[in-house]
């Protein structure tokens, strides 16, 4: 009887350790934390695909304006630099490395803005239909990163909090040593997409 009463409260223990750790947020910090980390996927792939989408627009803006030599350098050195600069996942709690990579991107942002304002000296460019489909291409992708960049310091506040309220803050400091993740902080001319206007 006895074998059997240490059994029945072996398992209410095991039952109730269970619901303990299903309620307190034990797997709260992981999931949030991935999640993170599946946004800022997001923003990288929309930077790349700003990164490749700008050969193209360098090559067409070279046909019709082989006098913009020094603009058209900036923007592919630009180019060049952010997509040099790395921020895996493992990463993320670093807010320097973040940093080195959004200034990256600012600055790429900021060649692209002075690409598309030389290209109004030039009539037969801006009526061309390839830089027509590219600045479309680009303006959806300025969008695209805007929201992903959304999304991705929604994951973090969610994340961050979670670590630092209770009973997150308990597992976090206990279980998975888990540290804040970086916080997306753009730069003053980085907080609103290039202005294109053709």
């Amino acid at each position: 009887m006895t074998t059997i009463g240490s059994r029945n409260s072996s398992i209410l223990a095991v039952a109730c350790l269970g619901i303990f750790l299903a309620g307190c947020g034990y797997n709260t910090i992981p999931s949030l934390e991935e999640q993170a980390k599946a946004r800022w996927s997001d923003v990288q792939n929309q930077y790349q695909r700003r990164a490749d989408l700008i050969p193209n627009l360098v090559a067409t803006v070279q046909g019709y304006a082989k006098q913009e030599k020094d603009v058209l350098t900036s923007v592919v050195e630009a180019r060049a630099k952010a997509t040099q600069i790395k921020v895996d996942a493992s990463q993320l709690t670093d807010p320097e490395k973040l940093k080195q990579f959004l200034d990256a991107q600012a600055q790429l942002t900021g060649a692209l803005g002075r690409l598309l304002a030389v290209s109004e000296n030039y009539p037969d460019l801006k009526s061309n239909a390839n830089f027509l489909a590219l600045q479309s291409q680009l303006e959806g992708t300025e969008n695209r990163i805007a929201v992903a960049r959304r999304d991705y310091i929604e994951a973090v506040r969610s994340y961050n909090t979670e670590i630092r309220t209770l009973p997150g803050v308990l597992w976090a400091k206990t279980v998975f040593g888990s540290k804040p993740m970086a916080e997306f902080a753009a730069s003053d001319n980085a907080r609103a997409p290039p202005q294109v206007k053709f």
